[in-house]
């Protein structure tokens, strides 16, 4: 019998309503193993009533009590790492030490927002004129939202809904419908923690559950990662029905290698931030800018590493990649590299004819490796989301700089050099929210903001971090004025002296 996921609201799992259900897939073998609830908008507004009736008591509660359930809470997810990271593997298909990875990774969020009592700090200003003091405070908005994508289906919502909770707020999730149980274990073990019931809910769905969300006058915030036309759906909906909104699009990050780089470690670091969790994450490498007579040697040593990685099911040790999600992305990825020869890149590596013995039905795809790329091919221009990476030839450091800098997407970007110099104008030369030097993924620890540039974030607050507690706050000014004791009208003694 196909199992049956549900939603989460109110503190316990509700049965689906509206009729509908998704496939869930294993990408390893190509069965449908669950069925996921798809929301109507009653079962949406459902949730969000009771965010709502949460809201009232979790946003008076104390700071004390926020963080001792988050603390409960992080314990509990560090136990449960295995069994999250295996409903992972089974739904989305990435190996097993990237789905711990992941956990890991939003495991750092739930430690910020334990420690989120200095992030709320206020501000104080005594005697800005005679006996007035100015001060400022942060309060929680309400009842917000999370929409989050298929390829981190717990580390994503993690970036999200740990800050908005312990700043106050109550949480609807609504997760890729793709991969739903990662995100109900989570609400599992927030509940075991002792999370009030109405603090964190999770509907499934679909365009109906987003739209709902988006529109739904109750909900005062969104966040949402995924593509960049659908962030700017996001953004322009949700701000239309004057919501605040975070929205984190897609990305074609580029990684410089000067003539100077350690050519072996440009390759392991090209190899890993293009391959890695199958091409599927915003952070991916897709295209290596390489610079003057380097490139031949840096794609001979790419395509020698490329060919030894192995590829299997999840939950393989010995795997090293794993399958796409779906079938249909698996398609339309190859369909770059297929379409790649005539639109005049030479293809290196062709990766869309790989099988796995045992696993002939599962999503799989091998490796692509394309160079002398035109910027002018669908290969180089689109996000493709798979394990295809782009090689780009230029002359100079100016010519490579300008060419990354000329992408409508600004989210990651690298350079491998020995030259701090160089290093240091790159940084600031170019234009993307996250820059590494000799570090092909920058992703940033909790406590600093993780967000891109131009088409890759939608809204003003980049996710987590400082930025994060902003985004879920929103600032208050207080000016006060007290009269002195001593100036207390006559007969009332308030035993101060009248003359001090």
């Amino acid at each position: 019998m196909t199992k049956t996921v549900n939603h989460w609201i109110g503190g316990k799992s509700v049965d689906g309503a509206s009729g509908t259900f998704g496939p869930v897939t294993d990408p390893a073998t190509g069965a449908v193993t669950t069925q996921v609830a798809f929301a109507s908008v009653d079962e949406v507004d459902a949730a969000v009533a009771s965010a709502r009736e949460a809201f009232a008591t979790w946003s008076t509660s104390s700071l004390a009590k926020r963080t001792a359930i988050l603390f409960k809470f992080r314990a509990l997810l560090d136990a449960n790492r295995d069994a999250i990271a295996e409903l992972i593997v089974a739904e989305h298909g990435k190996v097993h030490s990237d789905a711990l990875g992941e956990v890991a990774r939003g495991l750092e969020i739930v430690d910020l927002a334990c420690g989120i009592t200095v992030q709320l700090k206020g501000e104080l200003s005594t005697e800005v004129a005679s006996r007035v003091d100015v001060s400022s405070i942060r309060q929680p908005l309400g009842v917000v939202a999370g929409i989050t994508p298929f390829n981190f289906p717990a580390m994503v919502p993690m970036w999200m809904f740990p800050l908005a909770i312990a700043c106050g707020n109550t949480f609807v999730l609504k997760p890729s419908e793709k991969d739903p149980s990662a995100a109900m274990k989570i609400a599992e073990l927030l509940s075991e923690a002792g999370l009030p019931d109405g603090v964190f809910n999770v509907v499934h769905g679909d365009k109906v559950a987003v739209d709902r969300l988006l529109e739904h006058p109750d909900v005062s915030a969104v966040s949402f990662v995924g593509s960049t036309p659908i962030a700017r759906y996001i953004h322009t909906t949700a701000s239309a029905n004057g919501k605040r909104v975070q929205a984190l699009g897609g990305a074609k990050n580029h990684m410089l290698v000067l003539p100077d780089a350690d050519l072996d470690a440009a390759a392991d670091a090209a190899v890993s931030a293009a391959y890695g969790s199958a091409g599927e994450r915003c952070m991916a490498i897709s295209a290596v800018v390489a610079v003057g007579a380097v490139a031949d040697e840096l794609v001979g040593k790419i395509k020698e590493r490329a060919e030894k990685i192995k590829i299997g099911p999840g939950n393989d040790p010995t795997s090293e990649m794993g399958p796409l999600i779906t079938a249909a992305h698996r398609d339309k990825v190859a369909s770059y590299v297929t379409g790649a020869a005539a639109q005049g890149a030479e293809v290196v590596l062709d990766g869309t004819g790989h099988t796995v013995e045992g696993y002939e039905d599962g999503h799989w795809i091998g490796l692509s490796l394309l160079d002398r790329v035109p910027v002018t091919a669908d290969a180089y221009k689109d996000e493709i989301f798979g394990p295809v990476l782009c090689v780009l030839r230029v002359d100079t450091y100016e010519e490579g700089v300008a060419l990354m800098n000329a992408s409508p997407f600004g989210n990651g970007t690298a350079i491998f050099t020995r030259d701090g110099g160089a290093a240091r104008r790159f940084q600031l030369e170019i234009e993307a929210g996250m820059v590494g030097v000799n570090v092909p993924i920058p992703v940033p620890v909790g406590y600093h903001s993780f967000g891109g540039w131009k088409d890759s974030l939608f809204g003003d607050h980049h996710i987590y971090g400082n930025d994060g507690t902003h985004f879920y706050t929103r600032g208050k000014v207080v000016t006060t004025r007290w009269p002195d004791p001593s100036d207390a009208p006559s007969g009332v003694d308030l035993g101060f002296p009248r003359n001090h």
